[in-house]
């Protein structure tokens, strides 16, 4: 009985050593392939690994881009070298006369290829969703989602996502999807907004870290010079603490949305819409588009004055005051008295608009 046991376990040795080598021949013969260069269609060719794909699918997804590979082949190696355990998701691009030896050593480090999308400081969601659609390295998920969809799948508590996202410029793989990159602005913004609210000044006439987002908002798309940012906080606070109507033009074309043809008439600010400063008192419902750092900042340290109104001098610079009289007179001034021999009606204020250039401003 030990002789046949004997011969079973030499047996047993002798074919595990006979894979053994086969497998190390295999690898060697393959290590000769893998650093062949690879045949593109072009000089540069992008794809992307989702997250979870399996070693095949990546096989899959190489070939549909145009990267000739043999799937089993490629596989089998990667199983072997466990190569396909340390992949990682993201976008990759490869060059022409590049190896897939270089290449899978590129997706064993996470080397994504990276590109870039900027949101502008006063851009609002439509504007944010039209630059992601025009950008040919964004994964496209969006088509048919509406505004209040969106804002549920990035975690948002509110279902409307105008002002939710950091302006600033991120850095993707490509194929990242848009709803990627949203997530991420809202995110960075959720930051920032948490961050500044509690270096709000202590008697600030606002309730929560939204209300500050709503009041950024207006101050954003009201500043056409950085010195004046928290001077133009100050009278919207101000006209906040007495009640008075923000007027705010910006406030009053974003409710009018896409029907807006960029000339702001007097039946316009007598259109009630949640977003009509001229009609409502308050805040508007909502911001009306996504603010930097800077005007999140001036909205919770305002300047401390006594200014209730603003008018543009036409140069970026506005010009202050705090009576109506003398506001009439900077309005005839620095708006009516442009142009005489075609001189802007009141109702028609430049396209980045100030608060309360109508000389029928309500007094406190």
């Amino acid at each position: 009985m030990p002789k046949p046991h004997f011969s079973l376990k030499r047996a047993l040795i002798f074919l595990v050593m006979t894979l053994l080598l086969l497998s190390l021949a295999a690898v060697g013969a393959g290590v000769a392939w893998l650093r062949m260069p690879l045949s593109l269609p072009a000089d540069k060719v992008d794809f992307v690994i989702d997250e979870g794909t399996t070693m095949r699918g990546i096989a899959h997804q190489m070939r549909e881009a145009g990267i000739a590979v043999p799937p089993d082949a490629l596989v089998a190696y990667a199983r072997l070298t466990g190569v396909d355990r340390r992949i990682k998701a993201g976008g990759y691009e490869v060059a022409r006369g590049e190896s897939l030896w270089t290449l899978l050593k590129r997706l064993s480090r996470g080397d994504v290829t990276q590109r870039e999308i900027t949101i502008i400081e006063g851009w609002n969601f439509r504007q944010i969703r039209a630059a992601l659609r025009r950008h040919p390295d964004v994964r496209q998920t969006l088509e048919g989602v509406d505004d209040a969809t969106v804002a549920a799948m990035i975690g948002a508590s509110t279902s409307h996502p105008e002002g939710l996202f950091f302006p600033d410029t991120y850095l993707f793989a490509v194929g990242s999807s848009d709803i990627d990159i949203l997530r991420r602005a809202y995110r960075a913004q959720q930051r920032e907004l948490a961050e500044i609210w509690e270096q709000r000044d202590a008697e600030l006439p606002l309730g929560s870290p939204y209300e500050a987002l709503i009041l950024a908002s207006i101050v954003e798309k009201e500043t056409g010079m950085e010195a004046d940012r928290r001077r133009i906080a100050g009278v919207f606070v101000n006209r906040l603490r007495v009640g008075m109507p923000l007027q705010t033009d910006p406030a009053v074309i974003y409710g009018l949305g896409e029907v807006f043809d960029g000339n702001l008439r007097r039946r316009d600010l007598r259109a009630d819409t949640p977003w009509n400063t001229y009609t409502r008192r308050g805040l508007p419902p909502t911001p009306i588009a996504n603010p930097g750092r800077a005007s999140l900042l001036a909205a919770v340290q305002p300047e401390k004055h006594k200014y209730l109104y603003f008018v543009s001098r036409g140069d970026g610079t506005s010009a202050f005051s705090e009576t109506l009289e003398r506001h009439n007179r900077y309005v005839a001034r620095y708006q009516l008295g442009r142009g005489k021999a075609n001189p802007p009606s009141p109702a028609q204020p430049s396209p980045q608009a100030e608060s309360s250039t109508q000389a029928e401003a309500v007094q406190p």
